[in-house]
């Protein structure tokens, strides 16, 4: 039986090993491998056996005289190869070689952990994932029906499921309004390719959501950015580009924005909606965190429903795979040409996609899978909170992205590479400016197939960078 068994890491192996300090020039590789390596070298001799607890990361990188950064890559790259496992709350243990992986296993500590893509977390709550996959596998008795081309926009079903699914948003819209979209990038693209031509501009925050920016580049539309603070876009630059450009319409992502966190409050989104009626702008407004907030501020399509086009996509609240979006246009008679273009581009939303959202919203599996990402995503930002310093970045408990405002010195490139080499990614500023010098800032997604013990490692890796100089992370062997 294993030390860590036997007394939970009290024993004389577990002594031996805190204070274990490798020699890692005999080696003559990079520090992170000839860690690995050295632990490889210790687990087959006996020098370290099953369930010794290792030292800290940041314990033998002072006992080593390395990077903190060095010494997390290589417990990684000794993850990676079977020799290691992290247990939450109590360390990082060997593990005993070949054994497979025991039910009841934690999730392990240390391992990849990617930041770039803003996904919900994944339930893995077994009872959930069971009425998740349930669903799923009752679609297969309407395959054949499934696998035919269906009309654009949705049944009478879907529609009533979607319209359901909008109203516990506050909006009530009459089904003539409505479309299923494969999509909210897609929903997106039909919007602006109806109310702008090439040449024509549209405004949005300056900071923004990468998409829109690729969307309005191929349809040769000029976006224009708009100041920001911490509460979203300023409306009286809005104005002030209203007579200056003319724009056709301003896209806005107002709840949870990607990347900020920003949340437009309620008088600043009338404010907005008295510049557009002022200017006759319409209004996009993407919804995609909708139901992840318990109480929202009311949303553009509540306040102007007549110069909104409101777009709720399912990808950020139920999976990134379903990918289905909820138009509503601002009357049936701009729904019609919306509709042509739609599917004249896209053919039409996946049927087993739509009926599997349509089953979920009917069921209420829906409802507990956003109950699901709210609780975790809590949670997450409840480990950002313990780890970054709070001076460094903004985030909102009810989201799953925090965007971090690198302190002097540090780059994004140079802070991304720092990610890099301890095998996490983060997204620079970049993608998401749209005009003007992006900040030296970042973003990290907490959601994702990574697991909680997985974002702690890597975010405590990441804090430990921001609380030190960027000259000491300069060297990473």
């Amino acid at each position: 039986m294993a030390a860590s068994e036997r007394g939970g890491g009290a024993g004389p192996e577990n002594t031996a090993a805190r204070g274990w300090t490798p020699d890692l020039k005999r080696w003559g590789k990079p520090h992170y491998r000839a860690i690995a390596e050295a632990l490889a070298e210790d687990i087959r001799t006996g020098l370290l056996t099953p369930g010794t607890r290792l030292p800290t990361q940041r314990a033998l990188a002072e006992a080593l005289g390395l990077n903190f950064t060095t010494v997390s890559r290589g417990y990684v790259e000794a993850h990676q190869r079977g020799l290691i496992e992290g247990r939450v709350g109590q360390g990082t243990f060997v593990v005993e070689p070949g054994r497979a992986p025991r039910a009841g296993d934690a999730a392990p500590r240390v391992g990849p952990t990617d930041f770039t893509m803003n996904l919900p977390p994944e339930p893995d709550a077994p009872a959930l994932r069971a009425r998740m996959q349930a669903a799923f596998a009752e679609l297969s008795g309407d395959l054949t029906n499934l696998l035919r081309y269906q009309g654009f926009g949705g049944t009478d079903a879907d529609k009533e499921a979607a319209l359901r699914w909008l109203r516990d948003r506050g909006i009530e819209a009459a089904r003539e309004r409505l479309l299923i979209c494969p999509g909210a990038h897609s929903a997106l693209s039909g919007v602006l390719a109806q109310v702008a031509r090439p040449g024509d501009a549209i405004c949005a925050e300056c900071i923004t959501y990468p998409g829109i920016r690729a969307l309005a580049a191929h349809l040769g539309l000029r976006l224009v950015g708009l100041p920001m603070d911490r509460h979203g876009v300023d409306p009286d630059a809005f104005a002030a580009a209203c007579t200056r450009v003319a724009p056709k319409a301003i896209y806005l992502n107002p709840l949870l924005q990607n990347p900020t966190t920003a949340t437009l409050p309620r008088a600043r989104r009338e404010a907005i909606v008295a510049v557009a009626r002022r200017y006759a702008v319409s209004i996009i407004e993407d919804d995609a965190y909708a139901h992840l907030c318990p109480a929202p501020p009311p949303s553009f399509a509540e306040l102007a429903p007549e110069i909104t086009y409101y777009v709720a996509g399912l990808a950020k609240c139920l999976g990134a795979g379903l990918r289905l979006a909820f138009l509503i246009a601002p009357n049936a008679r701009a729904a019609l040409p919306l509709a042509g273009s739609l599917r004249t581009a896209t053919v039409m939303a996946s049927p087993i996609a739509t009926a599997l959202a349509t089953r979920w919203i009917a069921d209420g599996t829906a409802d507990a899978i956003v109950q699901f990402v709210r609780a975790e995503s809590a949670a997450r930002q409840r480990i950002a909170a313990a780890l970054l310093p709070p001076e460094t970045y903004t985030a909102d408990p009810h989201g799953f992205h925090v965007w971090i405002r690198l302190p002097e010195g540090w780059t994004r490139a140079a802070f991304a590479s720092q990610g890099r080499s301890a095998g996490l990614g983060v997204v620079g500023s970049d993608p998401f400016c749209v005009s003007g010098t992006p900040p030296e800032a970042v973003r990290l997604c907490l959601g994702g197939p990574s697991t909680r013990p997985q974002i702690t490692h890597g975010l405590e890796v990441l804090a430990h960078a921001l609380e030190g100089s960027p000259a000491l992370a300069s060297t990473y062997i």
